[in-house]
Order: C-alpha cells, then structure tokens, then sequence
C-alpha cells in the first residue's frame, strides 16, 4: 500500500486486515481478476476498494470518461461504499462521484463533466447518464461488481451486461458475491479473465458470532410481542413485507412510545439517507424497513436484527441478518413465526444451513424478555423531529400481518 493509504487506515485505526482483505489485496494489486465469495460484513469494501483506488490513483480523468467503476445494486449501498471509500480517494487525490437514482441527476451529470477517476454507481442511474451523453466507460480500466448475486435477484442482469459491454477490453474486473449460482456464473464465465477465487466464510454466510432464534407466536399476540421487542434498551431492525406493513407498524411503535422510523422504496432519497443518519445516531432506536433496506445498512454494534414477517428465501434471510454481528461483533437474528409459517420457515434454515434456537413465546413472559430483551413500552407517543412519511397511513383498515 502507499504510504498515503496506510497513514488514513491507521488513523481509523485499522492496523490488521480482514481475511478477505489480506486474502484478495495481493491479487487485486496486481491487477488480476478476483472472484471473491464472503459474506456480507466481512469487510469486503476495502478489499475491492483500496485496490482499485491504488490501481487508479497517478492518472486523471478526462470529462465524462471515468477511470474506474463499482456497480452496486442499492443507493444505500452506493452511499456506504462511497463513504468508506472517501478517505482514501481523497488521500491518493481521486475525484469520487455517486450515481444513484432518487437523487438529482443535473448534480450527477456536473460531477461526471468536471472529471470523476472513480464513479460508484447503481445500474439503472448509470445507464440513464450514458444515454444522455454524460458518460462514457470506454477508458475504465478497474471495475468491481458488489453484491453481484443481489443484481442479479433485483432484475438488473441486462443493464449490467449491456454495462460491462462498455468498458475497456482487458481492464481489471473484480466481482464480490455472497453466493454463486447460475446468474452470477455467467458473469463469471464471459467477463472474468482466468480469475483468483477467494471464499471467506462459507458460502452460506452463517456466522459463529450469531445468534438465530426462532420464535413461534400465536397471530393474537404477534402485534404486542412484536411492540415489547422494539421497546427494548438498545437498537433495533425489523424487517417486514410491503411498505404498507412498515409504515403501519412504524405508526403503532410512535403511538406505543417507541422511537421508530420506516425505511422502504417508497421514501425518497432524502428521506432514507436522514432515516439512516438518525438511526445511526441513536436519535431513532428501531428501525422498520422491507427488504430494499437489507442491503447496505451498516451500524456499528448493532446486536438484534428481528424478521417480524419470516422472510422468503435463505438469500433474504443471510441479507438482513447481515446488519448485525458485523466485522466480528456479536448479534441475534429473530424471527417471529406464526402456526402456518412454521413449515416453510424450517425449510429455509435447513437451505441457509443453521440450526436455530426454537421457543414458543408470549408477550410479557420472561423468555422473551431473556431472548430479546423485551419490555413494556411507555405508552406515551413520540414523534421524531423530521417528517414521519408512515404517520398517513394505517387508517384504511387493513390489518397488521
């Protein structure tokens, strides 16, 4: 590493390397190709990021022609690895832009025009500024897929093949997935040239430092048991289905005295990057969110993640269950079940390889309390100081799954 680099990443205190990072850097620095299977969390950024930021670093780019590409399938992902990303660029002098969608796009494009070395960007937001004129990949020498197999489940294949089609013959090309099934494979095969295979982890990404509950609760009670967990002392996500169910529990948690915020596709960027900042600041302490949001949320010790509705495949689950037990911390993952999901739910932890913990529960009993840390909420309302956009909904009566 540059001594620019390694003067930032003792600053912040990083003085060992992940496995990942140690296993993948030699190769990435040296400009070969890397495959990198690891689960969410394991540190995976800085692994691609340094390398390419190194790999980029003495050249300048010309307007609108970008040097180096991250393709992400998520604006909060984008936003993270940006984040991560900024000290260093800043340290080896690189322009980094963001190109995400839900953000202004004229911001995007000046960026781009005034030279950017290194662009993270979502697929869709990317594709929109190259049909404008705004972009042009055909000198990016360094690119990097992250979390490649939520791409793939998101529907973005077409975009980012007819993406990869675009850079520079010959370039470096790193992909980082959790797992690798057929679509990633076909990334793999047509864009990777004779590539070093890195897997840290297993590749169903269960972790020692986690714990998984599942929790079997009557439909009767889910509501009050689901209140009591997010009333706890300390942080919390809750993952549910739609955004209605979201926005819909997020009210009922403000009513109940709990500090919730909603987070779904529905929120403007705006709204979502605040929610984000607020959480992570302790000002919001449960955070209600679909799965758009299991995908690049990091905050530091955040020790139970609950799926208050079971989510539908294992690839779900090993994604939410990432916000916690992050970097070698520890965390709980809970899941609420009802009678008829109990089926389903078992064969799921069977495909995600665990073996959870099982109990049935009842709000107010002190196992719940014991798995949970679950408590009464006050009972007393609160309102976070910025807009609540759930505060609307709730009143049509559909009933809370």
């Amino acid at each position: 590493m540059p001594p620019a680099v390694l003067k930032v990443l003792t600053s912040l205190g990083m003085n060992e390397p992940f496995p990942i990072q140690a296993a993948t850097l030699p190769n990435s620095l040296a400009g070969r190709d890397v495959l990198g299977r690891g689960r969410t969390g394991s540190g995976k950024t800085l692994a691609f990021g340094l390398a390419l930021l190194v790999r980029t670093s003495g050249q300048r780019a010309q307007s609108r022609r970008p040097l180096a590409l991250i393709l992400v399938p998520t604006r909060e992902l984008a936003q993270q690895v940006t984040d991560a990303l900024t000290p260093y660029a800043q340290a080896l002098k690189l322009r980094l832009a963001t190109v995400v969608g839900g953000m202004s796009i004229g911001r995007q494009a000046q960026a781009l025009r005034n030279g950017a070395e290194v662009v993270v960007a979502t697929p869709g937001r990317l594709r929109d500024l190259i049909e404008r004129g705004e972009c042009r990949l055909d000198q990016v020498g360094v690119t990097v897929l992250d979390e490649a197999d939520q791409m793939a489940d998101m529907g973005f294949m077409p975009q980012i093949t007819h993406l990869l089609d675009q850079v520079r013959p010959g370039g470096q090309r790193m992909l980082f997935s959790a797992t690798l099934d057929r679509n990633v494979d076909l990334l793999v095969r047509r864009y990777l040239n004779d590539p070093v295979v890195h897997s840290v982890d297993p590749s169903a990404g269960a972790v020692t430092t986690m714990e998984h509950h599942v929790l079997h609760v009557q439909g009767a009670d889910k509501q009050a048991t689901t209140v009591e967990i997010a009333a706890r002392d300390g942080q919390v996500i809750m993952f549910l289905d739609t955004k209605h169910a979201v926005d819909r529990l997020t009210e009922q948690l403000l009513n109940s005295g709990v500090r919730a915020a909603a987070l779904h596709g529905g929120k403007s960027q705006p709204q979502r990057t605040r929610t984000l900042a607020q959480f992570k600041s302790g000002h919001v302490t449960a955070l209600v969110a679909t799965n758009v949001a299991a995908r690049g949320i990091h905050v530091d010790n955040l020790d139970l993640v609950v799926n208050v509705d079971p989510p539908s495949d294992h690839k779900d689950y090993l994604h939410r269950g990432g916000r916690t037990a992050r970097a070698g911390e520890s965390g709980s993952v809970v899941t609420l079940v009802l009678p008829n999901q109990r089926r389903d739910m078992t064969r799921l932890m069977a495909d995600a390889g665990i073996v959870p913990q099982t109990s049935e529960v009842r709000s107010g009993e002190a196992e719940l309390r014991r798995i949970t840390g679950a408590q009464a909420p006050s009972g007393v309302p609160v309102t976070i100081t910025a807009p609540v956009a759930g505060r609307r909904s709730g009143r049509n009566g559909r009933r809370f799954r």
